[in-house]
């Protein structure tokens, strides 16, 4: 994760800026695409279109738990890069979590179970649908209306597969593969034992002691490692706003691949 605070924040500064550690592309979902600058998303939180969530007894609006962007693609982005556009009075914060950090954390017994196991991933909207984030407390109030779209049409995209654990080939340490949100099952082991198995390894992937949370400022711009770092937004009041813009930077680390609804993942509830 690399600050960049008190220089230029502009579109033409941000991408410029990524285009410095790869190609921006586009997001895959249209609708978070900003008019006339398309490699630039936008992620916004307004009462009137803003996802609102109850987090634990409290209202959240733009509240996004950890997760690893395009994580339900074959192909995930290397990185990104967030600037803020709009700040919320209060609250906002960005989390990021190192996956490497969390790998090393893992004891030997659970690293020995896991290696050589993939998760299924499939891309869904409702934040509270996804059971390895410990959604027990967590309900939607109001889905946005930009992601209404995107959760209609969410069966016509393929589920995916991507390894639990890989090698960083740059450095030769292990990477705690494994995205919480949009986690469907293990591929190998779709069983209530191979959930316990999952949940046991998303609880490290959401360890607090790991993560650090960004203050914005109007003058930030935040890379990240998309293959390493998990990420989380903690929201913002209900009646508050917030508006960020953030580019997609291509890459391929070529170990995830799209399933149809055959074998092992036929079994994972949907």
């Amino acid at each position: 994760v690399l600050v960049f605070r008190g220089g230029e924040s502009s579109s033409e500064m941000q991408l410029a800026l990524s285009e410095c550690f790869g190609k921006p592309q586009e997001h895959p979902f249209p609708e978070t695409r900003l008019k006339g600058q398309t490699a630039l998303a936008r992620i916004k939180y307004y009462r009137e279109d803003g996802t609102i969530c109850d987090v634990n007894g409290e209202l959240r609006g733009g509240w996004l738990p950890w997760h690893s962007d395009l994580v339900y693609n074959p192909t995930i982005n290397h990185g990104g890069i967030l600037r803020p556009t709009v700040l919320p009075k209060k609250h906002g914060e960005t989390g990021f979590l190192c996956k490497i950090a969390a790998y090393d954390r893992l004891p030997q017994s659970l690293r020995d179970r896991i290696e050589g196991l993939h998760v299924v991933y499939e891309i869904r909207i409702d934040l509270a649908s996804f059971r390895f984030n410990r959604t027990e407390n967590i309900h939607l109030v109001q889905m946005s209306k930009s992601g209404e779209p995107i959760e209609r049409r969410r069966f016509t995209y393929p589920r995916v597969l991507h390894p639990m654990v890989y090698t960083q080939e740059q450095t030769g340490r292990k990477v705690l593969n494994v995205s919480p949100t949009f986690a469907l099952g293990i591929y190998e082991d779709a069983t209530v034992e191979g959930n316990a198995l999952l949940q046991e390894v998303c609880d490290y992937c959401m360890d607090p002691e790991l993560a650090y949370f960004h203050e914005w400022r109007m003058d930030d711009m935040v890379l990240w490692d998309n293959w390493r770092v998990l990420h989380s937004a903690k929201g913002v009041e209900p009646d508050d706003v917030r508006e960020m813009a953030r580019t997609t930077i291509h890459g391929d680390y070529a170990r995830g691949r799209a399933l149809g609804l055959e074998g092992p993942v036929a079994n994972i509830d949907i």
